[in-house]
């Protein structure tokens, strides 16, 4: 496995073990529900594979032609896999863009340094590796001077024009529904324009400029009326962090309050999305609704929630007529009446509930989410940054040390882009003091501390280059001196707190390596000193940094590279979720309530990481601060359990197991 690492953790993934689409339902079918015609893959690997081929296909067919192709493409993230296909095909397949010519959706306006500009982006992880010609690539100027932006919109149409017109227009889409950053109330037949972000557009484009401050005030965007006269759109999205805006994309009525709708009225618009992304189409989330379905426990489980929800009855209380009257009457001829379907899927959300989430000692673990055996077990919870430990579990991290389990927690990343520099101007000051009371005079702490100081407050630039060797040094620095003080208050002892510091993150950038051997292998060392019988790894793929995902990956290719040890067989692997979502219930596996006095104590181990409270600049396009994230998720999760008729609880933290893939 060493030699095909990207192979390895394509096969890791984890939604194929929530959805079963061969059993449930067929990905190409068009419901009744959906306006646009969708494509859904397993994966975004697969996803954008499979568009990479149908543009390299015409590709080719202009090139015998002898024409060219044209080809719009938007800022971000979501092409950069498609963009890696095609880099692959043109090295090894021997695919040739040279009749491609690019038209960049949407600039920055006004820029202040072209590192931070989409075209530099473009370049660097697309235009730099195939062979498209220099001249055949035009983009917004985001330096052009404002009184000369009409003209040059004008003339940007009028190049598109020249060329043909657009063959293929790929998209993206913003959490509001923005489409070329065209916000909602744009007219559907706007041309090329300057216009000012939302609020939403400049959260989601904070992670390009390192913070919110830094970015532009608009863009230069192709309107809505440029996109529609595409000979062909597609829109792709990735992650369940999208799942919400292509739900409204695809589901909703066309409006302009939602300028993604407008697809609804392209002759040939396409949608290309992963399973995750696809999450809340009625298709995925209530299958029953749309076709008949192989019912296993957690699409029941789904479909009963669903059901409470919309009857607002306990599970207990639902009756036949509640079944029949909403689509469930195969569920009745399944089982025999409601009574039966009820008791049994109350009985099996019952038993996801623990106050033992090591599992307890002396006990008779047959219904119970883990297992009694061995006691006390020796448990790694891996955190993807330093906080994600208390934020996503701090209260079942505090049980597990509370019942006497070996506990360590392993940090993935250093988290040191997350600090921000006035935090390190403070602690830098605070040395800078320290060293002048107690060693007067010049020495190398206190004149270190003043350089530092000198430059974050003087000197320092938004270059777009990779941050200086000691400043990012203080600040992992602070993260991990934050992380050390949670653990200690979460009752982790110091040497069971690792730092890992996966080479993949240390770029010193927002951009980051792709996932390597050298860190799994970290991984791997730290698997093999400690043979554990349980793990906790993030299983949130909403995450807005991207860390989480590839965090997981880490571990999981670690772990299918050790799965012939034999203490992995008796190792239980449970995925949690951090501050942006919570496991819907049909997922959920083991659930541990948490007091008011335990929430209390998980708040302040949160609180422990100061530098993340406000000042943090990747707190995503949220206004709560971490601790109420968690707090409002932990308490939601609880209500949830309390309005199917179960137990009532404070708060609750949730859990999946997964199963490594044999």
């Amino acid at each position: 496995m060493r030699n095909n690492l990207s192979s390895q953790i394509t096969l890791t993934r984890v939604p194929e073990k929530y959805y079963k689409p061969e059993n449930a339902y067929e990905y190409s079918l068009l419901t009744r529900f959906e306006k646009v015609r969708t494509h859904i893959y397993a994966t975004m690997e697969e996803g954008a594979g499979e568009l990479a081929r149908e543009l390299a296909t015409s590709i080719r067919e202009r090139q015998r032609e002898g024409k060219q192709f044209v080809l719009a493409v938007p800022g971000g993230r979501s092409p950069y896999p498609i963009f890696r296909q095609l880099i692959r095909m043109h090295r090894e397949e021997g695919l040739s863009l040279r009749n491609v010519v690019v038209f960049l959706i949407y600039e920055f306006y006004p820029l202040a340094n072209e590192a931070y500009s989409n075209m530099h982006l473009l370049r660097e992880v697309f235009l730099d590796h195939v062979d498209i010609p220099k001249g055949n690539v035009y983009s917004p100027d985001g330096f052009i001077d404002k009184n000369d932006i009409y003209d040059f919109c004008r003339r940007y149409e009028q190049r598109i024009r020249e060329c043909g017109g657009i063959d293929c227009m790929l998209l993206g889409v913003g959490q509001a529904g923005t489409i070329g950053v065209n916000s909602a109330g744009t007219s559907v037949s706007s041309r090329t324009h300057l216009v000012l972000m939302d609020d939403t557009s400049r959260k989601e484009s904070a992670q390009l400029f390192r913070s919110i401050d830094n970015v532009p005030a608009g863009v230069i965007t192709m309107g809505l009326g440029t996109l529609m006269e595409a000979a062909k759109v597609v829109l792709v999205a990735w992650g369940e962090n999208k799942s919400r805006i292509i739900r409204e994309t695809i589901e909703a009525p066309a409006s302009d309050a939602v300028p993604s709708t407008c697809l609804q009225h392209h002759p040939n618009a396409k949608v290309v999305i992963d399973l995750s992304a696809a999450g809340q189409l009625t298709r995925i989330s209530h299958p029953w609704l749309v076709t008949p379905c192989v019912w296993d426990n957690k699409l029941i489980r789904r479909a009963i929630v669903w059901l409470c929800a919309q009857t607002d009855k306990p599970i207990l209380k639902l009756t036949n007529k509640d079944y029949s009257e909403h689509g469930l009457g195969e569920l009745l001829a399944l089982y025999g009446s409601a009574y039966n379907v009820n008791i049994r899927i109350f009985n099996d959300i019952q038993h996801t509930i623990t106050g033992w989430p090591g599992g307890k000692p002396n006990a008779d673990d047959s219904n119970r989410p883990e297992r009694a055996k061995p006691y006390p077990k020796r448990v790694i919870v891996f955190s993807p940054h330093p906080d994600d430990d208390v934020i996503s579990m701090g209260g079942t991290l505090r049980r597990l040390c509370d019942q006497q389990h070996e506990v360590h927690v392993a940090y993935e990343t250093s988290g040191n882009i997350a600090v921000g520099d006035d935090e390190v101007i403070r602690y830098c000051e605070y040395l800078r003091d320290v060293s002048e009371r107690y060693a007067p005079g010049e020495t190398p702490i206190r004149e270190k501390a003043e350089e530092i100081i000198r430059y974050l407050r003087y000197e320092k630039k938004e270059d777009g280059q990779p941050e200086r060797p000691d400043v990012l040094f203080m600040k992992g620095t602070i993260r991990r001196e934050e992380a050390r003080h949670g653990c200690r208050y979460s009752g982790v002892k110091d040497e069971h707190v690792h730092f890992l510091d996966l080479p993949f993150y240390e770029t010193g950038l927002v951009k980051k390596n792709p996932l390597g051997q050298r860190d799994v292998d970290i991984v791997k060392q730290l698997l093999t000193e400690v043979k554990p019988h349980q793990m906790f790894v993030a299983g949130d793929l909403a995450d807005p940094h991207g860390t989480h995902k590839v965090c997981l990956d880490a571990v999981l290719a670690a772990v299918d590279e050790m799965k012939g040890e034999e203490w992995l067989k008796d190792c239980r692997i449970w995925m949690y979720r951090g501050a942006w979502a919570e496991w819907e219930m049909d997922h959920i596996e083991m659930a541990v309530p948490i007091s008011p006095e335990e929430l209390r104590y998980k708040r302040n181990a949160i609180l422990k990481h100061q530098s993340q409270a406000e000042s943090a600049p990747y707190l995503g396009d949220d206004e709560r601060l971490f601790w109420q994230r968690a707090e409002d998720r932990n308490r939601a999760t609880a209500e949830m359990y309390k309005h199917l008729g179960l137990a009532a609880y404070e708060a609750i933290e949730a859990f999946v197991q997964y199963i490594p893939i044999d």
